[in-house]
């Protein structure tokens, strides 16, 4: 990204804005490829018990007229400049050749975004496994299916008349626990409204 065209005149004006002259209270610093200037100035009311040769110098960025407040971008290297985490400004070499780092990121991060999606993932080639009780037992699976074999289904009418008459023959063993007590057979009858007037009538 080339830096935006600043004439004579204003190179000129910023030169001389820069001299730190000591009447001044303000100092032009650098500008950025966007056209942001950036400057430094003390308060003109320092803190209390504080004389304004002692007071930290601020910093701040002013961006063009024509620039919507949404639209303003400070690089990396004026941020930290602002923050006071670097002591002197980024020069135009300087914030060139970081525009080039970042294009060059980004253009490796494209690359290795296409490799990761070339290979063939994992998932692709899993199967549906069996369950581990299918391959045990198969021959219940498919009764549960309700898929029985010929000899299976000439054989069930003779199995289940073999198991009625072992059930039938079979006795009771609670027959003989169960208590042996009036209420045990006792039935409630019908309501009747004849057998009612004849017990009030005594």
């Amino acid at each position: 990204m080339s830096p935006k065209q600043i004439g004579p005149i204003a190179q000129a004006w910023y030169k001389w804005k820069a001299l730190r002259l000591p009447w001044r209270k303000r100092f032009f610093i650098g500008y950025d490829l966007q056209g942001n200037t950036y400057w430094e100035f003390r308060l003109a009311k320092p803190s209390p018990g504080t004389s304004p040769s002692d007071s930290r110098w601020r910093r701040i960025v002013h961006y063009p007229r024509s620039t919507h407040y949404s639209q303003v971008k400070v690089s990396p290297l004026w941020h930290q400049w602002l923050r006071h985490t670097r002591r002197d400004p980024p020069s135009l070499e300087e914030q060139a050749g970081d525009v080039v780092r970042q294009e060059r990121m980004k253009h490796l991060a494209a690359e290795a975004d296409a490799r990761w999606e070339a290979k063939p993932r994992v998932m692709d080639d899993v199967r549906p496994a069996v369950p581990q009780e299918q391959i045990a037992r198969p021959a219940e699976t498919q009764r549960a299916k309700g898929e029985e074999t010929p000899g299976e289904q000439e054989q069930s009418p003779e199995q289940d008349a073999a198991r009625q008459r072992r059930v039938e023959g079979k006795e009771d063993p609670w027959a003989k626990a169960r208590p042996q007590s009036p209420g045990e057979t006792w039935q409630p009858t019908a309501w009747n409204p004849a057998a009612a007037a004849v017990a009030k009538k005594r």
